[in-house]
């Protein structure tokens, strides 16, 4: 698609679905929405151990949270992915999930999802499936109950593997996201191997610079072209075409049959062909992940709570600005290039 000019957003047909195409020509077609920005968690690369949360009144309703994404379908969305935090926290999450699921009975939604954590999938695994859920992310770092505690700052592995285990019974497809740390390096190859031993994808993500941690990135940082040659010492990745709408590049591990991604946003730009936009749980709309530029939908939407046109104008407006890409780095005693936390920008 020919590049569009500087101060140009449209809105283009192909194949009968309207899309978002912004001044670079990348339509804009998939939409992460976080639900909360609390966890139950602390996770050490993603957010403080004593994380200061936002007042429940700041966040959007269950109903705001529905038009909202409806809106975002209406402008040619066909991918929605529910984040956080932790999205099972939130009360009332699972009838979200219903309501949007909708938008996949009129063919309007090509995919509904999450990334979860997974402390609350068992509990909710039938129901993700039973409203038309097909697919999630669950994050896990390691197999070591011990190592895992540490990353976690407390959390259960053994629950976490039960609902995962309960995932795969309910019919869900599930795929691992494995953050690569110094901590969990020499793990990272028999994680791989469980996860494919268990017909499960997996994709390995470099820490970003997100917001402070109480501890510093560049002792946990682990670039993962290091960690790719390690894994080509004793296996055979062949480079594969598949895309699934992310940022990651996938390999086939030979020895396993499974499918290992890369997501690298330190190591390798991967901005060029982005369709992505973030919304928080707040209502502000992030184009970029690496950026601090934004778009405030929550008061567009309760001005005029009988009337798209605000909304999808001040979105459209929005997507005017998205940057070309990010700035990440990390550098010792470097601040974070991006001073809001993961957890509150949405996964």
């Amino acid at each position: 698609m020919a590049h569009l000019a500087a101060d140009e957003t449209r809105t283009v047909t192909a194949q009968g679905v309207r899309a978002l195409v912004d001044r670079f020509g990348r339509a804009i077609s998939y939409v992460r929405v976080s639900v909360t920005d609390r966890c139950d968690l602390r996770c050490t690369y993603c957010m403080a151990e004593r994380e200061t949360f936002l007042p429940r009144a700041e966040l959007l309703s269950l109903d705001e949270l529905d038009r909202l994404c409806a809106t975002f379908i209406d402008l040619g969305t066909r991918r929605l992915r529910l984040t956080g935090g932790e999205p099972l926290i939130r009360k009332g999450f699972i009838d979200l999930v219903a309501r949007l699921s909708r938008h996949l009975d009129a063919g309007r939604l090509d995919e509904l999802t999450l990334t979860t954590n997974g402390t609350r999938l068992e509990a909710h695994a039938d129901a993700l499936a039973r409203h038309g859920v097909e697919r999630i992310n669950v994050s896990l770092d390691s197999l070591d109950a011990g190592l895992y505690r540490r990353i976690t700052r407390g959390g259960d592995l053994a629950g976490v593997l039960r609902g995962i285990d309960a995932a795969r019974a309910a019919g869900l497809r599930v795929k691992i996201n494995t953050v690569a740390l110094l901590d969990n390096r020499a793990e990272l190859p028999d994680l791989i191997a469980w996860a494919h031993g268990h017909g499960m994808d997996i994709t390995l993500i470099e820490t970003m610079p997100l917001g402070e941690t109480g501890i510093d990135r560049t002792a946990q940082y682990l670039p993962l072209d290091q960690v790719r040659a390690d894994l080509a010492r004793g296996w055979t990745l062949t480079p594969l075409a598949r895309r699934t709408g992310g940022p990651a590049r996938y390999t086939r591990v030979e020895e396993t049959g499974g499918s290992l991604g890369f997501i690298t946003p330190m190591t390798h730009n991967f901005c060029d062909q982005c369709n992505r936009v973030r919304v928080t749980c707040t209502g502000t709309l992030y184009t970029c992940l690496g950026q601090e530029d934004h778009a405030e939908l929550r008061e567009v939407l309760r001005a005029s709570p009988d009337d798209d046109a605000p909304l999808r104008a001040a979105i459209a407006e929005a997507i005017a600005r998205k940057p070309k890409g990010h700035d990440f780095v990390i550098a010792s005693g470097r601040s974070p290039s991006v001073s809001r936390p993961m957890s509150r920008t949405g996964g």
